[in-house]
């Protein structure tokens, strides 16, 4: 038999034609569902009931620098207004390294465990080059992410002063309204500009290593005079004795400091955030706090004056955005900048020179 005529043991059947992989009528449904957006009464009614992704919608939009959102945010903060200022709202700060992620969970979880319900702020910094954040703390919150009583919310630091978000202050009043009782915003890290996360809590608490150096130099005195607590973490295994010594050490610090004006004796704890120890005594010391700045009415006094720098810190920071953001500034800007470069004109001069254009 001719070879040629032999049929090939390979052959290729007709097949049958693949359906679209998306239909039209489902693209078209997506994307009518995209355009659909919540609108502000929407939004306030979701968070007053609870909902957690309304409260992510609404702090997107807060977090947002298009006029729009800011807008409509502004309508969402208004009508949540009424139902916030409910909660004890901590501030916490510490060294790079020293666990306040590890720390804020297991804290988080106590807290929970007592039937309290948590909303953690937690602030990223931001890259000086790229302006990118990491945004990893549901990652290291693992259990805390998924309590039902929790939320965690990462944001970005971006310039903000101390690494402290721009809208968190208009986030905590989010999360109060949405009925979490304690707010925690954990910062960047320790600095004289950590005054930011210092003006807009009720209680401000710093954590600490034993062990790391000399304690008392690697600590600036400003975050010492607003810290209403220190606690040493990592106070376990071979370091609970240098945790003691730690905490003997800060306490006589703090009696160098003048008396505040809350009446509040600030003082020194230890505790363990891998093994959940201590973590109670901390939580009874911010108990402890309230009791004596509620009954002295500097609780509602501090409150009333953080309103008022936050006015005034907005103006400016709407002012300084409304002159970069001037179109006839913008180019008069870039001719200063060069003629100051060249020493052609003083800084000074330029910026006076600038100013009048703006107000003109």
């Amino acid at each position: 038999m001719n070879s040629s005529s032999k049929k090939s043991a390979l052959k290729e059947n007709d097949g049958i034609d693949q359906p679209e992989a998306i239909s039209s009528s489902s693209i078209q449904q997506i994307q009518k569902l995209r355009r659909k957006q919540p609108t502000a009464d929407d939004l306030i009614t979701a968070i007053l009931k609870g909902d957690k992704i309304a409260l992510s919608r609404a702090i997107t939009l807060v977090e947002s620098t298009n006029p729009d959102h800011i807008e409509k945010a502004n309508q969402v903060i208004q009508g949540c207004l009424p139902f916030a200022n409910k909660s004890v709202r901590i501030g916490i700060t510490g060294v790079p390294g020293v666990g306040k992620s590890t720390f804020i969970e297991a804290f988080g979880k106590y807290l929970t465990s007592i039937g309290k319900k948590v909303a953690v702020l937690a602030v990223d910094p931001s890259s000086s080059i790229s302006h990118g954040s990491i945004l990893g703390d549901k990652t290291r919150m693992e259990e805390l992410v998924r309590d039902e009583n929790a939320y965690i919310r990462p944001s970005a630091s971006g310039e903000s002063l101390g690494g402290v978000a721009r809208k968190t202050r208009e986030s905590i009043i989010l999360c109060e309204a949405c009925g979490f009782d304690t707010i925690l915003i954990e910062t960047v890290g320790v600095g004289q500009s950590e005054t930011a996360v210092h003006s807009m809590v009720d209680f401000f608490l710093l954590l600490n290593l034993a062990g790391a150096g000399d304690e008392l130099q690697g600590i600036k005195r400003g975050i010492m005079e607003m810290a209403d607590l220190i606690v040493i973490n990592k106070a376990d295994g071979d370091n609970i004795t240098k945790a003691k010594l730690a905490k003997t050490e800060f306490n006589r610090a703090l009696h160098m400091f003048p008396a505040k004006s809350s009446g509040w004796n600030p003082s020194v704890t230890t505790c363990s955030a891998i093994q959940k120890t201590g973590i109670d005594t901390t939580w009874q010391t911010i108990q402890n706090y309230l009791f004596v700045t509620k009954e002295n009415s500097y609780f509602e006094t501090k409150r009333a004056n953080q309103n008022q720098y936050w006015l005034l810190e907005t103006i400016n920071d709407q002012l300084k955005n409304h002159f970069y953001n001037n179109s006839e500034i913008e180019s008069l800007l870039e001719q200063n900048k060069k003629a100051v470069q060249n020493n052609e004109k003083s800084p000074f001069a330029a910026a006076q020179e600038l100013l009048k254009k703006y107000f003109k």
